[in-house]
């Protein structure tokens, strides 16, 4: 059975989902903003080579941990860009839904750890 997932909902899931991380993950992902956005913006799906039929769940903006130099100080806050329209489209039972938006920001956490591709999707963090 499929379910309409409301905006206001989705975000209910998405703070529950980011209150249920473990402690030491929500601790040294204080200073990183999660927000939510419709829909990746163009230019984004472009610069990652997504073809019109690839969707995206989710983005990190920033700088890996790994990667800093005391010359990153003083940038703006790191991001993880969370989208609601193509998780709202592809996921519409709220279970599945609630388990993927974990799983993506599983995913962009992982990023801004220093975590590629591969290290993620041996993870399950596809």
């Amino acid at each position: 059975m499929r379910h309409k997932t409301s905006a206001a909902a989705f975000d209910n899931v998405l703070r529950q989902v980011l209150d249920d991380l473990p402690g030491m993950f929500r601790e040294s992902i204080r200073n990183v903003a999660v927000v939510v956005e419709d829909r990746p913006p163009d230019w984004l799906l472009d610069e990652l080579g997504l073809s019109p039929g690839e969707t995206l769940y989710g983005f990190y903006h920033g700088i890996p941990l790994p990667e800093r130099s005391v010359l990153d100080s003083g940038n703006l806050p790191d991001r993880i860009s969370v989208y609601r329209g193509p998780l709202m489209e592809d996921f519409q039972d709220p279970g599945e839904l609630a388990r993927q938006i974990r799983t993506t920001l599983l995913h962009e956490i992982g990023h801004y750890f220093g975590m590629d591709e591969e290290d993620l999707a041996r993870l399950g963090y596809e």
